[in-house]
């Protein structure tokens, strides 16, 4: 069997060790905090697909990520025993003017020949929706079935209670080993940063985002998610409803909330109504990951025979984890090649600021 040593323990590199481990890979995984501890535990579990237009590799690759999201986190809950709050509940966006109702009715046709009735992109009336639904300008909304949400602490929680059900080591607090022979660094920004000081050259950063999980009065947890003008609104499967992101490039305390929090709780009680007033359970920030291609970045570390790059999620990292963590499975384990153009080192080097 191959013996896999991951780096980090968030979305990606659980989804890899989980996904190697289940190909009969040793897999040893090592957080040098803890599970979550990026980006990937916060709130708020939006796994949402690009519009359906001017398509290409990204968002075909990430529609066949989504698609296959639903088996992979049903597989996490059956080997772990836990719950990751999945569902595929779709996702409704106001239409606001003339021009906007004409682009969604184009995009709904292209849709309909790009996803291939395994989802649909809808237009339809504001109150055929019930009280849910956003406030729209022109009383229609766009409503898509591909869109999911989890819980993402929960979904963690899952991957890593299956990475160690098939037998795999998760090491909190670790160092990388000397003699760890094949490593996949998914280590978030701070990876990207280890990456641009080796190579000399600026191939990501870290874009800092905070979010809010409210309570409301009731809320049922089916309901789809909204998207508002760059607010997303979540409801989970608890009864309780995520907010977010702030995109801040530049910040002093990554870890911090402020008035630019507020302002998005104010604004989500805004579009829906149902969320005025809502109690506010949980506040938080972190640092994701944003490569200069603004794609993922996979493939191997140059310089470092048996080293592997896997990071650069950014705000669609759950998305996009089933479909990446197989590739780069095929490729640590397998030797097969299948990552993406937009996807590979050279195309963020191509983006890249100048030298460190």
């Amino acid at each position: 069997m191959a013996e896999i040593t991951v780096m980090g323990g968030g979305t990606f590199g659980l989804a890899l060790a989980f996904t190697c481990l289940e190909r009969g890979a040793r897999v040893r995984l090592i957080e040098k905090r803890r599970i979550g501890a990026g980006s990937s535990g916060g709130v708020l579990g939006a796994l949402a697909p690009h519009v359906p237009e001017r398509w290409n590799e990204k968002k075909q690759f990430q529609l066949e990520s989504l698609l296959m999201a639903g088996d992979f986190w049903r597989r996490a809950e059956a080997v772990s025993g836990l719950s990751t709050g999945y569902g595929r509940t779709g996702r409704l966006q106001p239409i606001n003017d003339a021009r906007g109702l004409d682009l969604a009715r184009e995009r709904a046709e292209g849709a309909e020949e790009l996803w291939r009735g395994e989802a649909a992109w809808r237009v339809v009336r504001r109150e055929a929706l019930g009280g849910w639904a956003p406030e729209s300008a022109t009383g229609w909304l766009i409503h898509d079935t591909l869109s999911a949400r989890l819980r993402p602490l929960a979904a963690l929680a899952a991957l890593a209670g299956a990475v160690e059900a098939l037998g795999g080591e998760i090491e909190e607090g670790g160092k990388p080993p000397q003699d760890a022979g094949v490593v996949v660094w998914a280590t978030g920004h701070e990876g990207l940063a280890a990456l641009s000081d080796d190579l000399g050259r600026r191939i990501g950063d870290g874009v800092k985002g905070q979010a809010a999980l409210l309570r409301p009065e009731s809320v049922p947890g089916d309901n789809p998610q909204i998207f508002v003008d760059g607010l997303h609104i979540v409801p989970h499967a608890d009864g309780s409803v995520a907010v977010g992101s702030t995109s801040e490039r530049v910040f002093d305390e990554p870890e911090s909330c402020d008035e630019r929090l507020e302002e998005l709780i104010r604004r989500a009680g805004e579009a829906v109504p149902a969320l005025r007033g809502a109690q506010v359970i949980k506040r938080c920030a972190g640092v994701r990951p944003r490569a200069a291609s603004r794609a993922p970045l996979l493939g191997p570390w140059p310089g470092r025979a048996g080293h592997f790059v896997m990071n650069g999620g950014f705000k669609i990292g759950f998305g996009m984890a089933p479909k990446l963590a197989e590739t780069m499975a095929d490729l640590v384990l397998e030797g097969r090649d299948g990552i993406p153009g937009e996807f590979r080192l050279e195309a963020a080097l191509a983006k890249a600021g100048p030298a460190c």
